[in-house]
C-alpha cells in the first residue's frame, strides 16, 4: 500500500460532507453508448488526518486489458449477472481489493458516465463511475489484476500546480495530453476525464 505525501502548500479541501452535499446537486443521466460494452468503477475516499484522500490503483500489466499498466479506479466490465453498473463497481472493487463496499462503505454519489475512444478490441465502450466514503479504514488486498493501491490527498488533486503533460503515442504517432504526476505513476486519459468531473463537482 502507497501512501502520497502532502507538499507543503496546504490547498483548501472539502470535507466528505460537503463532498456528500456536493454530489447530492448532481443526478447524472447517462446512457450506454450504441453498440458497445458497458463497465463501472468506484471512487473511494477516506478520511485522514490531513484532509480525505482518494483510492487509485495501478493495473497490471495484461494483453487483453486496453487499460493495462495504467493508472484508475477499482472497477471493470459489467456481467449479465450484474444488476446494473452499480452492483458492478461494488463486485469489481471486492474482487481487486477485497474491498466491500456494502460492509464497509457509503455511496455518495454517481458522475456523468464517460465515453472511451476504444475502435476495437474486448474494451467497454460506456464507464460508470459511482463515488464512495468508506466508514472505517480497511486492509486493501490487491489481487493479480493490481499491481499496487495508493491514496492520494484531495488537496493534491485539486491543487492545479501538480498538474503536468504526457506524451502518448497512438498509431505512431505521439500526443501531448493533460495528466497528474504522483510520485512517478500518470494518472490520465479516461481516469483523468472522470476526475476532473469529480473535482469540478467539489470546486
Amino acid at each position: 500500500m502507497v501512501k502520497v505525501r502532502q507538499s507543503r502548500a496546504v490547498t483548501p479541501h472539502p470535507t466528505l460532507a460537503e463532498i456528500r452535499a456536493a454530489l447530492a446537486r448532481h443526478r447524472p443521466r447517462s446512457t450506454p453508448a450504441a453498440g458497445g460494452a458497458v463497465a463501472a468503477v468506484a471512487a473511494v475516499f477516506r478520511e485522514a488526518a490531513a484532509g480525505p484522500e482518494l483510492l487509485f490503483i495501478l493495473r497490471a500489466e495484461h494483453p487483453r486489458d486496453p487499460w493495462s499498466g495504467h493508472m484508475g479506479w477499482p472497477g471493470g466490465r459489467c456481467h449479465n449477472s450484474d444488476p446494473g453498473p452499480l452492483a458492478t463497481a461494488v463486485r469489481e472493487t471486492r474482487e481487486e481489493l477485497q474491498l466491500d463496499l456494502e460492509r464497509d462503505g457509503e455511496l455518495l454519489g454517481a458522475l456523468p458516465a464517460a465515453r472511451t475512444h476504444l475502435r476495437r478490441g474486448p474494451g467497454p465502450r460506456t464507464v460508470f463511475p459511482f463515488v464512495f466514503a468508506l466508514r472505517r479504514d480497511v486492509p486493501l488486498v490487491p489481487n493479480r489484476e493490481v499491481q499496487e493501491a495508493l491514496w492520494v490527498p484531495l488537496p493534491f488533486l485539486l491543487d492545479r500546480t501538480n498538474r503536468s503533460l504526457y506524451v502518448w503515442t497512438g498509431r505512431g504517432v505521439p500526443i501531448v495530453l493533460p495528466c497528474i504526476r504522483v510520485q512517478g505513476r500518470v494518472i490520465w486519459g479516461l481516469t483523468l476525464g472522470m476526475l476532473d468531473g469529480l473535482l469540478d463537482r467539489l470546486r
